[in-house]
């Protein structure tokens, strides 16, 4: 998807842009139906400050979250109660957010996950829908995109 201008890109695009050194602004607030308040959701991305940045856009929109910068550091908390919903990046350090899925699956943690790519292509949607994503996010993407993609993903589990 194209955009005009910076400001229609939405806040997770200028989330994103601050990580990679530029100036943020606002994050903007949605609220949502009651079910959705404090519904876990977990975040696994290596970029820091877009992973800071979806975090307040989903604390904001009334979920509890958690982040993770490695498909290893999840793996490690799944001695936790797991998440209502998953948000895995594509493109991880040492394993994708497809490896990491698999492995949840494996362990019998099925969780309505949502993979997340910079970059997009037929080959990544097409592993997405295969693995059964709740939802398929191309980066850059706005709040309501992120937003709208997690209560449709809660309304799977």
């Amino acid at each position: 998807m194209r955009y005009e201008s910076d400001q229609e890109r939405g806040s997770v695009l200028r989330t994103y842009k601050q990580s990679k050194g530029t100036k943020m602004g606002g994050v903007a607030t949605a609220s949502g139906p009651a079910s959705d308040c404090r519904a876990k959701v977990w975040i696994v991305d290596d970029d820091t400050g877009l992973l800071l940045g979806l975090r307040r856009v989903l604390q904001a929109a009334g979920f509890g979250v958690e982040i993770f910068e490695s498909g290893e550091s999840l793996l490690h908390a799944m001695d936790s109660p797991s998440p209502e919903c998953l948000i895995l990046d594509v493109h991880l350090g040492t394993m994708s957010g497809f490896d990491v899925q698999a492995r949840l699956l494996a362990a019998g943690r099925s969780i309505p996950t949502i993979f997340m790519t910079g970059r997009d292509d037929t080959e990544t949607r097409r592993r997405a829908r295969r693995a059964g994503a709740a939802g398929y996010l191309p980066k850059p993407f706005d709040d309501e995109a992120l937003v709208s993609a997690v209560r449709a993903a809660l309304k799977r589990s």
